[in-house]
């Protein structure tokens, strides 16, 4: 899927390595709209590239481009800055603050305009299902309350990119449920891309499916190809069930190929 121009997310021969460890190898993607799912086994390096993707890490070597834009120079990131939402796996916060002086207080880090933020915060906060804990102290709050502050600190100023790791985590079945709805609402007029190891939100949520195994691209397609691949291994057809559901039997399925393959 190519992206529009202004829009999305595009890396080439994107590498990054830790020390001499490899994170990414030479990776090359390009995300338009619609909700994006990122998988990959831990150490696949999905937490690198929402990283890099996010300005807040430099690749090693490599090119990205965010919203249209080469994001090498300063200026260009700082406009890409402003105009793209993340929720790393952990975000820092401070206890004492209320739900409404944080995400404000985020709005003011994306330098969004004074007059707009109140009424920003309340449509953030409503969003993701805690209007009625928006004045609470945040050290009050539960782990998946405070996973849902984080999608909606990440959502105030209306991203254009929308990049979530781990977004799910804490939330019990309902509330994924409904995370999974405001990933279609926001899509519509976003790019999201959404790392998980969770294959049921891919499958229920996503328009398309990287898969990252050491580094490398291993699959890229739809939730749905992903599924006719895990519908091949099914029970009956010679081969060995590789998990619950035809998704997890595609992932699986997919990344036993791809390290196969690796190995020759």
């Amino acid at each position: 899927m190519s992206s529009d121009e202004g829009s999305g997310a595009r890396v080439a021969g994107l590498t990054v390595r830790h020390r001499r460890t490899p994170a990414l190898d030479a990776v090359d993607l390009d995300f338009g709209p619609g909700v994006h799912g990122l998988l990959g086994p831990n150490g696949a390096g999905k937490t690198s590239l929402l990283r890099v993707l996010a300005t807040v890490a430099a690749p090693t070597a490599g090119t990205v481009t965010l919203l249209g834009h080469d994001i090498a120079g300063h200026r260009a990131r700082t406009l890409a800055r402003r105009r793209l939402g993340y929720l790393p796996q952990e975000f820092g916060h401070y206890p004492g603050f209320t739900v409404r002086e944080f995400v404000a207080y985020v709005a003011w880090l994306k330098e969004m305009p004074a007059a707009s933020v109140p009424g920003a915060v309340e449509r953030a906060v409503e969003r993701v299902g805690l209007a009625d804990r928006i004045d609470a102290k945040m050290k009050s709050l539960s782990g998946g309350m405070i996973r849902r502050v984080g999608t909606a600190q990440a959502l105030v100023n209306e991203p254009s990119l929308l990049l979530l790791d781990e977004p799910t985590a804490g939330l019990d079945p309902e509330q994924r449920f409904e995370f999974r709805a405001l990933l279609r609402e926001v899509s519509t007029a976003s790019t999201v891309i959404v790392s998980t190891h969770l294959v049921e939100d891919v499958a229920a949520a996503c328009t398309a499916v990287t898969l990252l195994d050491a580094g490398r691209v291993a699959y890229r397609g739809t939730p749905d190809e992903l599924s006719a691949l895990g519908d091949e291994s099914r029970p009956g057809r010679g081969a060995e069930p590789l998990g619950d559901n035809p998704v997890e039997r595609g992932y699986t399925t997919v990344l036993r190929a791809h390290r196969l393959e690796a190995r020759r």
